[in-house]
């Protein structure tokens, strides 16, 4: 596949749980002058929610999955002013770009003469991991953890995240298992409907891990990058030399250093930071998130308040 005359080689995909801080290695990557990373541009979200929320559609289609996949990429990476013009905020706000209509309508978020990478950090992305390596057999993945009452904290404050909850979008009536919503077994099932949003937060969170973990297991050392949120919390520089070396690119350790500080309020722990879950949730949305996902915190090294 070639775009604006550059060949897609070792495309890039940063996935994880909502809210695990794919966002600020997206930001980072964005940052290295040779790559081209997107994120949400509704031609690739189409595809992937469709494959996150039905994932016999993948299964069925086979390579086809695959064809559909590179062809909403194809689209996605292309450099114009038209095509950027169409990014959602999220995408224009890590290029750097105003809102869509209020800054120059020429401006592109990169120079097309430069980009020798293409990589995309689109939400929930880990629900097709498996089509994205059938359609880019030499991709590498970048994984997020982070402990999953951190992620539940912000989902609970997060529109968008807990809009998927709402009874005309909960497919769990025509798709069970459900890997997106984290339902895995008939009890999970029949409480849904009068669980409490951090129970299904703390599923969705618990369901990513798991697929998180068998990525790890199934996808070879050299495709795969496993990052904790605490590690690029307390040692950005460090990591960014880490992911310079599996990315085989150049990622600014002062930018990942400055976009760290910045998510944390500048200060260790405050905001939405390492560990701010003790004040943002009720003692009972702990014991929640705990009771469901205890197992995955452990697995990973998180300590349970319960002491479990």
């Amino acid at each position: 596949m070639v775009i604006n005359g550059t060949k897609v080689r070792r495309p890039v995909f940063v996935l994880g749980a909502p809210h695990s801080g794919t966002d600020l290695l997206a930001r980072a990557i964005k940052r290295s002058p040779e790559f081209h990373l997107t994120t949400g541009r509704p031609e690739v979200l189409r595809v992937t929610y469709a494959f996150a929320r039905r994932p016999a559609i993948a299964g069925e289609r086979e390579r086809g999955a695959a064809r559909v996949l590179r062809d909403a990429y194809a689209q996605a990476w292309q450099v114009s002013a038209r095509a950027c013009g169409e990014c959602p905020a999220d995408c224009r706000d890590l290029g750097g770009l105003p809102p869509a209509g209020d800054g120059p309508g020429d401006a592109t978020c990169v120079d097309a003469r430069g980009i020798a990478r293409f990589a995309d950090a689109s939400p929930d992305l880990i629900y097709s991991a498996d089509v994205l390596l059938d359609a880019f057999p030499d991709a590498q993945l970048v994984q997020v953890i982070r402990d999953g009452r951190d992620a539940v904290a912000d989902m609970l404050e997060d529109e968008r995240c807990l809009a998927w909850f709402q009874p005309g979008l909960a497919n769990l009536d025509t798709v069970f298992p459900n890997a997106f919503f984290g339902v895995e077994d008939h009890t999970e099932r029949s409480r849904w409907p009068r669980a409490a949003t951090a129970v299904k937060c703390a599923l969705r969170w618990r369901g990513a891990v798991r697929l998180s973990a068998k990525l790890r297991r199934q996808v070879p050392e050299e495709q795969l990058f496993t990052v904790r949120y605490e590690d690029l919390a307390a040692r950005p520089r460090k990591l960014a030399a880490d992911l310079s070396r599996y990315l085989d690119a150049e990622i600014s350790r002062t930018a990942l250093g400055g976009l760290v500080r910045a998510a944390a309020g500048g200060r260790t722990g405050d905001a939405h930071g390492v560990g701010s879950w003790r004040e943002r949730l009720t003692s009972r949305q702990a014991a929640q998130v705990e009771k469901i996902a205890g197992i995955e915190l452990g697995r990973l090294g998180y300590r349970l308040a319960s002491g479990a």
